[in-house]
This record gives structure tokens, C-alpha cells and sequence, in this order.
């Protein structure tokens, strides 16, 4: 087994691994930049496994910002028939996508 951890960002969970490239909701960093994830839910060594409560102490995770993107169209469509009623609206969430360098 390889090391890996859970962490929390925007709202979600993410099991990442050194290495890992990830899209997480935006963060307020520049492309280069080094970004700790101190959020972290649960950490394994490959062996053991640490889950905390609610985060374990002392473990970060460190990552590089890669972009800052915006995520697919999506397209919200109501409509009811024989009333003359549609609503069309369209979204696209912006991400940052990080590269992980290591875990702690």
C-alpha cells in the first residue's frame, strides 16, 4: 500500500496521494504557489492507518497550484408543458487545480 490521505476543501473530501493532480473548489492563490492543506480527515503510511477526530493533529498536506480553471457548462433547463413556461441558465464553477507534493 502506498500513503495516502483524506482531506477536506470547499465543501469536500479528497483522497489524495504524492503526486495526485486535483481540481478542488477555488482557492485564493496564484499558479506557483505552495498551499498547505491542514484539513486533514485521516492519514495512512501504507501500514497504519490514523483517522482523527474530527482532523489529526499535526498533518498537513502540501501542494502546488497548477491553474486556475473553470470547470464544464452546466446547463439548468425547466420547462412546463403546454404553459408557455421555460428558464434556461447555464454555470461554470471555477477550480483550481493543485498538484500534491508531499504528506505530513
Amino acid at each position: 500500500m502506498e500513503a495516502y490521505a483524506v482531506v477536506e476543501t470547499g465543501g469536500k473530501q479528497y483522497r489524495v496521494s504524492t503526486g495526485d493532480t486535483l481540481s478542488v473548489e477555488k482557492l485564493d492563490a496564484e499558479a506557483g504557489d505552495k498551499i498547505e492543506l491542514s484539513s486533514v480527515l485521516a492519514v495512512s503510511d501504507g501500514k497504519k492507518l490514523t483517522i482523527g477526530t474530527p482532523t489529526v493533529e499535526d498533518a498537513k498536506v502540501t501542494s502546488t497550484v497548477v491553474e486556475q480553471t473553470r470547470g464544464p457548462k452546466v446547463v439548468s433547463f425547466k420547462k412546463k408543458r403546454r404553459k408557455g413556461y421555460s428558464r434556461k441558465k447555464g454555470h461554470r464553477q471555477s477550480l483550481t487545480v493543485l498538484k500534491v507534493e508531499s504528506i505530513q
